[in-house]
């Protein structure tokens, strides 16, 4: 990733290009409604009222470096809070899947959360089960502090970085 922080994250296959507010509503009005039920209530209302001085919202498309392919999204759900906490979601493309680009999401999101300077712990949720994104995670250098209840997902698994962990401070 570069040191520029106006540049938008890159890693070794990726690319993360900052998606548009009007990219964002139209990939909400393809999903399906099972889809569009795991979309954090909260973030839709930011999405509502969406400033554009708001990095924290809209996320990033995950654009691979050979091809221009879109190969899925990620992004924080939410700005960071008063304790400098900020949580992190991905996903990739299911014909994507197994070729380290949740790592390269994850790990280039950890970075750009924490070159931000308000940022003192990254934070994700999982399923309660080893899972590929627990893998992820681990690769990523998080550790998990134990189940949690959260309000839209129910029980999860919450996995945190610090700061000071982080590799590129």
């Amino acid at each position: 990733m570069s040191g520029d922080d106006r540049k938008p994250p890159q890693t070794k296959n990726l690319k993360l290009v900052p998606q548009t507010l009007e990219e964002v509503r139209t990939m909400i009005e393809a999903m399906t409604p099972s889809e569009k039920a795991e979309l954090s209530a909260d973030w839709l209302e930011r999405l509502r009222v969406f400033t554009p001085a708001d990095s924290w919202t809209l996320g990033f498309s995950l654009v691979h470096l050979d091809d221009d392919a879109v190969v899925g999204t990620c992004g924080f759900k939410g700005p960071p809070d008063a304790d400098g906490v900020v949580e992190i979601a991905y996903g990739v493309a299911p014909e994507y899947q197994g070729r380290g680009y949740a790592t390269e999401a994850a790990q280039a999101l950890t970075d750009y959360a924490f070159r931000r300077g308000k940022v003192r712990v990254v934070r994700a949720h999982t399923r309660p089960e080893p899972n590929a994104s627990t893998r992820v995670l681990t690769k990523c250098g998080f550790r998990r502090i134990g189940e949690v209840i959260d309000p839209e997902d129910g029980l999860v698994w919450r996995w945190e970085k610090d700061v000071v962990e982080s590799p590129s401070r």
